[in-house]
């Protein structure tokens, strides 16, 4: 089973970017899709984007769409999630998720989590 460790949250201002990586350890990364998801305060657990194998299919929630760019780089075993554009709404734990099988939007379909990385958007 893969390991995933996520990092670059932070505190940013509105309008602002960070750029958050998944680094996998245990397993070649290339062997799965990697998803991101994010919990809101008080919220469910929702999918922000998923990117495939090879990294040539990707998908995203509406409410990221033309913000937030899903990437990866094989060799590194890493894949990014780079968010412009932030809005306090967008504030929320992050976690990215390793699944085998297909590009999933439901948390359930994925078995390998990171810890998750706190982003903090202020307004």
């Amino acid at each position: 089973q893969v390991q995933l460790v996520e990092s670059g949250g932070g505190l940013v201002q509105a309008g602002g970017s960070l750029r958050l990586s998944c680094t996998a350890s245990g397993r070649t990364l290339n062997l799965y899709n990697v998803g991101w998801f994010r919990r809101a305060p008080e919220k469910e657990r929702e999918f922000v984007a998923v990117i495939s194998r090879s990294g040539s299919s990707t998908l995203y929630t509406d409410s990221v769409k033309g913000r937030f760019t899903i990437s990866r780089d094989n060799t590194k075993n890493t894949v990014y999630l780079q968010m412009n554009s932030l809005k306090p709404e967008d504030t929320a734990v992050y976690y990215c998720a390793a699944n085998s099988a297909a590009m999933a939007v439901r948390s359930v379909d994925y078995n390998s989590w990171g810890q998750g990385t706190q982003v903090t958007v202020s307004s």
